[in-house]
């Protein structure tokens, strides 16, 4: 079975291959050494959505929110959840939209939170609203 997929680092951004049969504890950058799994969402911003949009061979869950945003703060202990249970076989990320204003405009972004599923670069799959954790993994996995 195939196993071995690339993601980018979140640390310095770069492509990076990772065999997904291994802990996740163990996947590290082939060119910075850090963690490719921090057990959380990673930032992306205008200048780094592009880069992880196009370097990941898994699934890409983009968490659109804002500070200001109720259900954001309600959704961020689910996918605290889902991060820890579906790493290394989706990437999460997050893009706040008060700071991003230009990407949130590009990625038609009409009610926060929204969550994304992105798969080889493509949306697949977009969901706003607050879910559960269970809800959420199901989402997830029924579009990953």
């Amino acid at each position: 079975m195939h196993n071995t997929f690339q993601t980018a680092c979140p640390h310095c951004h770069t492509p990076s291959r990772f065999d997904a049969a291994l802990p996740v504890e163990v996947l590290k950058c082939g060119t910075c050494g850090e963690n490719l799994f921090t057990g959380k969402a990673i930032e992306l911003t205008g200048a780094t959505f592009a880069v992880h949009l196009a370097a990941n061979e898994i699934p890409l869950v983009v968490d659109f929110w804002a500070d200001w945003c109720a259900p954001c703060h309600a959704i961020a202990s689910a996918i605290r959840k889902a991060v820890k249970d579906l790493e290394p076989h989706v990437r999460f990320a997050k893009v706040d939209t008060d700071e991003e204003q230009k990407l949130a405009g590009q990625s038609t972004i009409r009610g926060l939170p929204t969550l994304i599923v992105y798969t080889s670069g493509r949306e697949v799959a977009r969901h706003a609203g607050a879910l559960s954790a269970e809800q959420l993994k199901t989402w997830i996995q029924q579009h990953a």
